[in-house]
């Protein structure tokens, strides 16, 4: 027994001192790709020393004799950062990603390639003005001298993820950089799946209850639907949910979860420093690290500092010592499905206005990791590319006979978003920026800019030109072969909106509906806010003059417009009713939560039970209201809509209609199906959380799932690579943390403000902002995370020009220095 003790006991100590070997020759490599903020290094490509100042938050202040040798520093900057980021945003626009991830994503590698914007991409690069191309280039030789430091210096394959992945790095060029602010378009887009949506609901509701779940504001609902079963007769209802795919690394976002974002400018006049103030924090959804890179950038027109995306070598929201500029989804509806009717007698024909026409064809072939390469079919028609029945559903409202395909403004091959944005980063008065707005094509943006005394938001990218007499106005899919379907080219940039100096002295956007003009320059259908507008212009009118706190606080603000408008109306019969119960008992558990609820004031605190108690009921009663009318396609509502339910509780139309469940032989009431959805709430959340009410937080259930895209879900990475942080707020609050909406943890916030910044003019340095991870995209690296608890706190890092306070407390400082011939 003694011996079998002492074997085992060496076999245990044994394979501890293996498993202790192992993780030390493993930590050596991966570690190797960990770049080294202070050293020197010589490159070829650059044209005099560079200078890159590392702050203790890991921003690099980039130095040069030219803005060739700066950008040339960024694409340097970016790639010791984020090589493996860059890399995989390139493979997903060039639709490559199956090559080194199998039949995963083969789906989504045929849609890149269906609408091809990476050729497009390529295409526009001779599109873009001279300094413009200089720039692209220059930053292209950075990240490659990067590259080739990883090479010849054995730098563990510049990422960890190269040692599970082919480690095959093509150089950068110009058109990757492009086709990353197309990319960030596709991210951006979600007007594709409203039309499916929308097309779907016509086909089994009648036009006054569609009115009623598809309401743009609570006076004004949505104008009724062409019948798209008239249009399509040969198109079956469906009540199948609505299928969209839930893969981190499709770039296609699932619906509901489009772009998003704040900004909010005050003129000096309403500002108590006598400077302007402006806001912004653009929304997309979470991952580890985060999209967002901070840097500073000495160029010859002065510095500007402020927010990136690796592999873009702009300051996309940020600022001068002179300008700053915010931007805003302004949900231009740029996108329109068209049904193309094939020919009977060749279907490699499509009708349009003057007959019959052939397909734009080629084959393209994607490889697939460890599998047969796949070759598909690629068509384009007059109207643009033929898209797969898979793409959120598009076959189940297709015809038998036809196909469908889509205009998008996104795909330009002539697009100088790209020139507009260095010119907007580099400009010198309010009236330079203005200049370049007419040169963004895609994604359109709100572009809120400030000088040091004004403010002005204008709407950017191109606005498609219908005609009057267009069938669906774009809402639903409409014949692609009528000639007053078609787009008729682009609306001069005149009709983009714009709001310049406004007399109230405050200017702001947080997706809500802007301008209110008929078809067809409406602009769109479909806007991204209803409530988060109310609690902002709350929040401005309580001041007469605001300062950087007062933009932090509102920047910060988790109180819930939608909370307080819906539970006066949904609880009005329940409050402090109903007989003394006993404990344990569903009628003293629902009790015990509306007492709560009374009590509350609509903060969604990440602390308290109240915001998790109201998110669950409303979930649960909608779902109630919808679930028996659309079965399964009421999936496709992931997201409590505020307005449907004021409209169906203050009975708006004849709204209050959806209370009563349509199988039942009884007549329910709004209060029968409110109390019933509370119950819901209160058995789920006791199954997830106990029994003690008191006890549960929103916190637990609002985790901010920054998930590393490939190795998140690998079950021991992912603790490592993943980063969760408990958040207050929800979609309907200015902090914006939009849930899940389903599967196991449908209250998960993945959407929201990955950068945050305040810049106040009256005092240029103390501006602040910050990211919701870490500059590095290094697991090992103590700056991947670093930022991430300031930014869940609420706190922010100091935005400054000054040169010396970078240098105080700086992590390294990196020199580059030109290699000799």
């Amino acid at each position: 027994m003694v011996v079998a003790f002492r074997w085992l006991l060496r076999l245990f100590i044994g394979l501890t001192a293996l498993g202790v070997l192992v993780t030390a020759v493993l930590y050596y490599f991966v570690s190797r790709s960990i770049p080294d903020y202070s050293a020197t290094h010589r490159v070829t490509g650059l044209g005099a020393e560079v200078e890159i100042v590392r702050s203790n938050a890991n921003v690099p202040h980039i130095f040069g004799a030219s803005d060739e040798d700066v950008f040339f520093g960024l694409g340097l900057a970016h790639a010791q950062d984020r090589l493996w980021q860059m890399t995989l945003l390139r493979r997903t626009a060039q639709g490559r990603l199956s090559e080194i991830f199998g039949p995963r994503t083969l789906r989504t590698d045929e849609l890149m390639r269906r609408i091809d914007i990476y050729s497009l991409a390529a295409a526009s690069v001779a599109a873009q003005d001279d300094a413009t191309r200089a720039a692209l280039e220059a930053y292209s030789r950075g990240v490659n001298a990067w590259i080739t430091e990883i090479n010849e210096q054995a730098m563990g394959r510049g990422a960890p993820e190269f040692f599970l992945f082919s480690n095959e790095i093509a150089f950068w060029q110009p058109a990757d950089s492009i086709a990353l602010i197309k990319l960030m378009g596709v991210q951006l887009s979600g007007h594709l799946a409203d039309e499916v949506l929308r097309a779907r609901l016509s086909l089994v509701l009648p036009p006054e209850r569609l009115r009623d779940i598809l309401p743009d504001d609570p006076n004004a609902p949505i104008a009724a639907l062409p019948d798209y079963g008239s249009l399509f007769p040969q198109v079956p209802p469906s009540f199948g949910r609505l299928k969209a795919g839930d893969d981190l690394l499709s770039p296609f976002p699932q619906p509901g979860l489009g772009g998003a974002s704040n900004a909010w400018a005050a003129a000096a006049n309403r500002s108590a420093a006598g400077g302007t103030l402006l806001a912004n924090d653009p929304h997309l959804a979470f991952t580890a690290p985060s999209i967002w890179y901070l840097a500073r950038l000495e160029l010859a027109s002065g510095g500007v500092i402020g927010a990136t995306m690796p592999g873009i070598p702009v300051v996309l929201a940020g600022r001068s010592d002179k300008l700053g500029w915010a931007v805003t989804s302004s949900y231009l509806d740029d996108q329109d499905l068209f049904v193309e009717r094939l020919n009977p007698d060749n279907p490699e024909e499509y009708e349009t206005p003057n007959g019959w026409a052939p397909f734009q064809t080629r084959h393209s072939i994607i490889r697939v990791a460890n599998e047969e390469p796949r070759t598909f079919t690629l068509r384009w028609t007059e109207n643009g590319p033929v898209l797969p029945g898979h793409h959120y559903d598009l076959a189940s409202i297709t015809p038998r006979g036809h196909v469908m395909s889509v205009s998008w403004t996104l795909l330009d091959p002539q697009d100088t978003s790209m020139t507009a944005a260095m010119r907007l980063m580099q400009a010198q008065t309010m009236e330079e920026a203005l200049e370049a707005a007419p040169l963004f094509i895609a994604p359109s943006q709100n572009l809120t800019v400030v000088d040091a005394r004004r403010i002005t938001m204008q709407v950017v990218g191109a606005m498609p030109a219908r005609h009057p007499q267009h069938q669906t106005q774009g809402r639903i899919p409409s014949p692609g072969w009528i000639a007053t379907n078609r787009w008729q080219g682009r609306l001069p940039f005149e009709s983009n909106p714009a709001f310049i100096d406004p007399a109230t002295g405050i200017l702001g956007n947080t997706n809500n509906k802007i301008i209110d003009r008929p078809f067809p320059e409406h602009m769109s259908f479909s806007w991204g806010d209803t409530q988060r507008i109310q609690r902002w212009l709350r929040l401005m009118q309580m001041r007469d003059v605001h300062t950087r706190e007062s933009f932090i606080e509102a920047q910060l603000d988790t109180v819930s417009n939608a909370a307080r408008t819906l539970l006066p109306l949904v609880a009005a019969d329940l409050w402090f009713t109903g007989e003394a119960a006993p404990e344990g008992t569903p009628e003293r558990r629902r009790q015990r939560a509306l007492a709560l609820l009374a009590e509350w004031n609509g903060e969604m605190n990440e602390h308290l039970p109240e915001p998790l108690i109201y998110s669950a009921w409303m979930r649960a009663l909608q779902d109630r209201l919808i679930r028996d009318e659309l079965g399964p396609l009421a999936d496709g509502f992931r997201h409590v809509d505020a307005v449907f339910v004021e409209r169906v509780f203050r009975d708006i139309g004849g709204a209050g209609i959806w209370c009563n469940i349509v199988q039942s032989s009884s007549r329910e009431s709004c209060t029968d199906i409110s109390r019933m959805a509370l119950d819901d709430a209160l058995v789920y959340l006791t199954e997830r959380h106990g029994p003690n009410i008191e006890s549960w937080r929103w916190g637990d259930a609002h985790q901010a799932t920054h998930d590393h895209p490939v190795l998140g879900d690998v079950r021991v990475l992912r603790h490592f690579v993943n980063i969760r942080q408990s958040t207050s707020g929800d979609g309907d609050t200015l902090m914006r943390g939009s849930t899940a909406g389903r599967g196991p943890d449908p209250f998960f916030n993945v959407h929201g403000a990955g950068y945050r910044g305040v810049y106040d003019f009256a005092d240029p340095d103390s501006s602040v902002f910050i990211i919701s991870t870490g500059q590095s995209g290094h697991p090992l690296s103590r700056h991947y995370d670093d930022l991430g608890e300031l930014w869940r706190r609420g706190e922010y890092i100091p935005m400054s020009l000054d040169a010396d306070l970078a240098r105080a407390a700086a992590v390294g400082v990196t020199r580059l220095i030109p290699q000799e011939d």
